[in-house]
């Protein structure tokens, strides 16, 4: 059970940034659990099992790259941009010692039933939206798509962490929404937080000293780069389906996705409903 947990925002980004990057990252139960298994065959146990293992886990991505980021050697010039790269260049058994028995999500919220159901709405929007993300950039035969995949399952990082850290605060800023839809995220955010997520995020990804291609598809500013759109669409996409495929801004989606991937509007509509299967 998490002891530790915010109950009042605090006073600015820096100090956002401060807390969560010395803050503990549990992992799904899953997750954890299958670490375990690994370890018990770590003879057995490649980079590429481990990347597998875990690669639909983005509270477990972000805390090896974090790790990563923290003792890459200084011979290192550039991060490594996946989960798989980051153990081929820890080793196994380096990474083992690194990850020993992790706290889990369920665990961490488990007295605050409420908070894990909204993580886990989190953590089925990035899913979603990372299947989405990888289907556009394997249809565009893009280099990149397992960043891409990345990026779009880590996209929603800092609400995932706010979740775990500071549940009453979050779910303050869903009741705030549910109250008044009309109200944009951002300004309830800063009203409750004094940040807003996209905010801390970057500041977290500066920090961490993120993969340079994860932090620019995952900034706005790059968004018309083809890499970022497959990002930012799948986002949207899995945000605006969230609910089921009748919302209003679907076609606007379906639009954009078929412009990036240069096909018809009624085959990007059996593309995305494929992937979503």
């Amino acid at each position: 059970m998490e002891t530790n947990r915010l109950t009042r925002p605090l006073r600015d980004l820096a100090a956002w940034t401060a807390f969560f990057r010395n803050a503990e990252i549990p992992v799904l139960a899953q997750s954890a659990g299958a670490l375990e298994d690994l370890r018990a065959i770590e003879d057995d146990v490649d980079a590429n099992l481990i990347g597998e293992t875990f690669s639909s886990d983005p509270l477990m991505t972000l805390r090896i790259l974090a790790h990563l980021s923290k003792h890459r050697p200084a011979r290192v010039v550039t991060q490594p941009e996946t989960v798989t790269a980051s153990v081929v260049m820890m080793g196994i058994t380096p990474f083992f010692k690194a990850f020993g028995q992790l706290a889990s999500v369920e665990e961490t919220l488990q007295d605050m039933p409420e908070a894990l159901e909204g993580l886990r709405e989190v953590l089925r929007r990035a899913h979603r939206a990372a299947d989405f993300a990888l289907g556009f950039a394997v249809h565009r035969l893009d280099h990149d798509a397992a960043v891409i995949h990345h990026a779009a399952l880590l996209h929603d990082f800092a609400e995932m962490l706010l979740w775990l850290h500071a549940p009453e605060l979050a779910l303050r800023i869903r009741g705030a929404q549910q109250a008044d839809p009309t109200l944009r995220s951002n300004m309830i955010q800063k009203d409750v937080l004094n940040v807003t997520l996209p905010e801390l995020a970057h500041s977290l990804m500066l920090a961490w000293r993120l993969p340079e291609l994860l932090m620019r598809i995952t900034d706005d500013q790059h968004a018309e780069h083809p890499s970022a759109r497959s990002v930012l669409l799948a986002i949207r996409l899995a945000r605006h389906t969230a609910k089921g495929w009748d919302n209003a801004a679907l076609p606007d989606d379906i639009r954009d996705i078929a412009t990036l991937l240069n096909i018809s509007e009624s085959a990007t509509t059996a593309l995305v409903h494929e992937l979503d299967s």
